[in-house]
């Protein structure tokens, strides 16, 4: 209740023009808005672009708030959305970068996914995993992308993601299980005995 009260009076002050308001808003959700955005599209400088975007969305919209929402859902829906849009423009020339100054994130190292490489001392091995990570999610669709983003790297709960998605928690989870299925299946050839659990609290 009490944040909602805060976004009301910050809204408010941001539709009178109070520039310092809005800034105050950036400061606050600027971090989460790029973390979720690199999530989604693994890649810092669309992540930034992303978070641009994003906020240039909220300003354009913000009068349209609802006040007594949830501040963080609203951006939530609008980061979404745009990440949504930036992958379908992804899909239309597909490509694969991997940045050889920033690690690739692997969900074994950073217990999303608890999968055994079949020859850890192997770093070709390693190598041909996170490409396969990488081309793995290409592979699942934009909504079971987004909930499982949002599950497991944000670590939202299954009623904050229907929230966020606008579905009902039944559908978020049968997202989820249909994305690590697929998932399960396109790793399982790199993994000894893949294992991906679904949390649903």
């Amino acid at each position: 209740m009490e944040e909602k009260i805060e976004c009301a009076a910050l809204v408010e002050k941001i539709c009178q023009g109070d520039v310092s308001a809005f800034r105050d808003l950036v400061e606050k959700y600027k971090k989460k808005i790029f973390y979720l955005a690199y999530d989604f599209l693994k890649d810092h400088s669309e992540a930034e672009d992303i978070s641009q975007e994003v906020f240039i969305k909220v300003f354009r919209s913000i009068q349209k708030f609802k006040k007594d929402a949830k501040m963080s859902t609203w951006i939530y829906q609008i980061t979404v959305n745009t990440c949504i849009d930036a992958l379908r423009r992804k899909k239309a020339k597909p490509s694969i970068q991997l940045d050889e100054g920033k690690p690739v994130e692997t969900w074994a190292a950073d217990s999303i996914l608890s999968a055994k490489i079949s020859s850890p001392e192997s770093s070709a091995d390693a190598s041909l995993l996170q490409i396969k990570i990488q081309d793995a999610l290409q592979k699942i669709s934009d909504k079971e992308r987004a909930v499982f983003v949002m599950r497991h790297y944000n670590d939202l709960t299954i009623n904050e993601i229907a929230d966020v998605m606008k579905i009902s928690s039944g559908t978020v989870k049968s997202f989820l299980f249909r994305g690590l299925q697929k998932l399960r299946k396109e790793l399982s050839v790199y993994h000894e005995k893949p294992s991906l659990e679904v949390g649903y609290d």
